[in-house]
């Protein structure tokens, strides 16, 4: 099952050249879920080639401009195009009063219905679940309220070994693929093990938006195996991070190492660096399995 996810902006709290605020597209089993979505999220979506109008599931971490200036843009587009579907949207309940008054002092009214599901950021609960993942909180530690996101996939049926499927009838292929044996009418015995492997092992992407390094958020991520982490600034301007509750490079590579993650990406560079190099390293310095989250790549979770 395809779980991917494809970076739309790395910039923290102004674009520069070749960065874009914070977006990513989540693809899982062909569904999009867009977490954040800072100013011109639907550009990087076209360019990208990633069709906005397949998104059904919105994610916003926090009410600070570079994590959600985008949406009432994506959302008027999706109504200029004709979209009639709902749309379902998680984040902060202000959020909801904000999209509002936009559409109330523009004379919007969208073609669709928009599905809104406020967050508190004082617990970590499961806020979504359907057939393919649930999606938790993570209660982050930031300026104003702020959640990051863990999607949880679902564990999956086993898998028919492709050799020997044409020895089965296709009506028993169900069964099996659940773990149960099944009796043919001459009597004999199909063994699930026998015709089928486990499925791969259920995976996790936690996404840390703005925060500072707070053990408080250690064990709502801790095993995840790829973790997106915040690394506003390099170590060296740790007082900076700390008045602006953000983290450093060296501090994401620490919570990746102290989590247990098995991949760590940073993201969120503020516009004082041209180039990431010296942040991946630094990063890299602590936890060997850390990649620069650009714009255009897309990351196998």
């Amino acid at each position: 099952m395809k779980f991917e996810v494809t970076i739309l902006g790395s910039s923290s709290a102004t674009p520069v050249f070749n960065r874009n605020p914070s977006a990513q597209l989540l693809n899982c089993n062909e569904k999009y879920y867009l977490i954040d979505c800072g100013e011109g999220t639907q550009q990087q979506l076209a360019k990208y080639n990633l069709k906005a109008a397949r998104i059904d599931y919105i994610f916003i971490s926090h009410l600070h401009g570079d994590h959600y200036f985008g949406l009432i843009g994506l959302l008027s587009s999706l109504h200029l195009n004709g979209r009639i579907k709902p749309i379902k949207i998680f984040g902060p309940k202000p959020l909801l009063e904000i999209l509002e008054i936009q559409f109330k002092y523009s004379d919007t009214v969208l073609r669709y219905p928009i599905e809104f599901f406020p967050i508190e950021a004082d617990q970590s609960i499961q806020i979504f679940e359907n057939s393919d993942l649930t999606v938790k909180t993570i209660v982050l530690n930031h300026r104003i309220p702020t959640t990051g996101f863990i999607f949880q996939q679902k564990k999956r049926q086993r898998k028919l070994i492709k050799e020997k499927s044409d020895q089965v009838p296709m009506a028993y292929y169900t069964a099996l693929k659940k773990g149960m044996d099944v009796e043919l009418p001459n009597g004999d015995i199909l063994r699930s093990e026998d015709y089928t492997t486990e499925a791969d092992a259920p995976r996790c992407y936690a996404y840390c938006s703005d925060t500072l390094f707070d053990e408080s958020y250690f064990a709502t991520i801790k095993d995840c195996d790829t973790l997106y982490h915040e690394a506003t600034f390099m170590h060296d301007l740790l007082e900076r991070a700390k008045e602006t509750h953000h983290t450093t490079a060296l501090q994401a590579g620490e919570v990746a190492k102290i989590t247990g993650a098995k991949k760590l990406l940073i993201g969120h560079f503020s516009s004082r660096y041209k180039t990431l190099q010296m942040l991946f390293e630094e990063a890299q310095s602590v936890f060997e399995n850390t990649e620069l989250a650009v714009e255009g790549r897309t990351f196998q979770l």
